[in-house]
Parts: C-alpha cells; sequence; structure tokens
C-alpha cells in the first residue's frame, strides 16, 4: 500500500478553513456595516478583492451592508466642470451645483460599480441611498461655517436594508440623505457608515480606508483600543487629523450597540477576511472595556 502526505499546501488552507470555523459560528446570522472608501477604491485589485470578501461574507450568512465613498471621484466631476472644492474641517462645502454633482457620482457612478463588481464575483446586490425608502433623514450640519447641504443622519428607517437582506442580496449605500423638506444631504461616508451600524444592530463596523489603521508614535500598528485609550492618544498628539474623526465614528458606534469597530487597510489583500476568519486580526480594532 502506497501513502501519500497531503501537500503543504492543500493542508495549510484546511488549517486557514478550521480555524475559521469558530468565527463562522459566531457571526451566523450577523450583520456586518462595511465602510468602502479612500484611495483605495480606485485600485482594481482591491476592488476585485474587496467583492470576493463581501461575497464570501453574503455566502457563510452573515449579512453585509456596504456604504461607501468617493470624495476623490467627487473631487475629480467637479474639476471637469471647473467647479472649485473647498472644505472646512475635512468636510466639503457642498452649494446645489456641487451637491448635484456629488449624488451623480455617488448614487449613479461610483454605487454602480460596486454593485458590478459583487456581480460579477457571484453575489447579488442592489444599490441605493439614503434617499430610497427615506432610509436616512438628513439633517443639516451646522457649524461656525456655512458647509450647505452637507448633513448627518437624524433617523434611520431600515426596512429597505432589512428586505434586501432577506431575499439574499447585499445592499450598497450612497452617502445622500434626505432632509425631511425634501432637501437632498451630502453625508459624511464613515458618519453614514456608523449611524447604520448601530440602527441595523450590526455586530462589526468595518471602515476601510488607505491607511493601516492606528498607528504609536513608533508608527507600529496598534491593534486594540478603548474609547478612553483614544482620548488619551489624541489628548497627547499621537493621533491626528482625518484619524480622529473616523475614531470619533467607532466610539460613536461602540456606545451606540456596536459590539467592535475596525480600521482596516483596504489596500491589503482580504484584509476584512483575516479581520474576521483568523486569532491575530488586522487593523485596529475598537470596543468597550
Amino acid at each position: 500500500m502506497i501513502s501519500h502526505a497531503p501537500d503543504p499546501a492543500l493542508l495549510a488552507k484546511a488549517e486557514t478553513l478550521a480555524e475559521a470555523l469558530p468565527y463562522l459560528q459566531r457571526y451566523a446570522g450577523a450583520t456586518f456595516v462595511v465602510k468602502y472608501g479612500g484611495h483605495a477604491m480606485g485600485d482594481a485589485d482591491a476592488a476585485e478583492d474587496f467583492a470576493e470578501d463581501v461575497v464570501l461574507l453574503k455566502a457563510v450568512g452573515i449579512n453585509p451592508i456596504v456604504v461607501h465613498g468617493g470624495g476623490p471621484q467627487i473631487g475629480a466631476a467637479l474639476k471637469a466642470q471647473g467647479i472649485e472644492s473647498r472644505f472646512v474641517n475635512g468636510l466639503r462645502v457642498t452649494d446645489a451645483a456641487t451637491m448635484k454633482v456629488a449624488e451623480m457620482v455617488l448614487s449613479g457612478a461610483i454605487n454602480k460599480e460596486i454593485v458590478s463588481w459583487i456581480a460579477a464575483e457571484g453575489g447579488r446586490a442592489v444599490g441605493i441611498s439614503g434617499k430610497d425608502g427615506r432610509l436616512v433623514t438628513a439633517t443639516k450640519v451646522v457649524s461656525d461655517v456655512d458647509l450647505g447641504f452637507v448633513g448627518e443622519p437624524d433617523d434611520i428607517d431600515t426596512r429597505i436594508l432589512d428586505t434586501i437582506s432577506k431575499a439574499g442580496m447585499i445592499p450598497v449605500v450612497a452617502p445622500i440623505g434626505v432632509g425631511a423638506d425634501g432637501q437632498t444631504y451630502n453625508i459624511n461616508a464613515d458618519t453614514m457608515a456608523g449611524a447604520l451600524a448601530i440602527a441595523t444592530g450590526a455586530e462589526r463596523l468595518f471602515l476601510l480606508t488607505d491607511v493601516a489603521g492606528v498607528l504609536d508614535k513608533n508608527r507600529n500598528l496598534i491593534s486594540d483600543l478603548t474609547p478612553q485609550d483614544i482620548a488619551a492618544l489624541q489628548q497627547d498628539g499621537t493621533i491626528s487629523g482625518g484619524m480622529i474623526p473616523k475614531l470619533e465614528t467607532c466610539v460613536h458606534a461602540v456606545e451606540g450597540g456596536v459590539d467592535a469597530a475596525v480600521i482596516l487597510d483596504g489596500r491589503v489583500p482580504h484584509a476584512m477576511l483575516i479581520e474576521i476568519f483568523t486569532k491575530q486580526g488586522a487593523g485596529t480594532l475598537v470596543r468597550l472595556d
């Protein structure tokens, strides 16, 4: 009788699947909200990996909800039309002309592109914005400077998300909301994702972006943080700039009932699967004590 040792590569794959088993069991039926954004959206290979990950989550019984950004694409479209972009505290000042272009880019081009990526990997997705089914009723952001038609979620009706997910499909949401008076508002995609995570009772919120996560002063990745840790790191200057509002979204989400929020590098192949289904994880995970 001739015996053959298993191929080491196949054995490694089998061990990976076995390692994932307790996580598959834990998250079966859970909702994950995934914000996809940053310049990683413009990379074809990263987009394919992202679509594969989302389709796999749905296939193993997890209900992903995708919320996407599109700042660079909006900026390019505005420039092409000769409209100047202006920012205040990281938020784009959105007049009527800018709002029209932003909605066209977000709800049209980007939203349907992501739907097509998911379809190419064998999944079924439905592209919507916060205006559809009155998913997100928004109010105008109030600040020292008038930002125009920049809004924040005020009320969320998840019925359209529930309907899409129960039908075996993946909702892909553009960060556009509608006011009680019918006015359209541009909403920060991180803020939108955090609000949807709370409203849907999501187990996880993932913010996929183009940074590795939260780094310490020696530029090493910090794998776990609590809201208290974040406050201390902000006070001593370890975190600053664009990372602050992302972490504020994470803190708001976990304080609102989300089990954990994770900042991940969307440029890393299958970073989301590594975070969910392996012991070592990836990125920076934020949860309460």
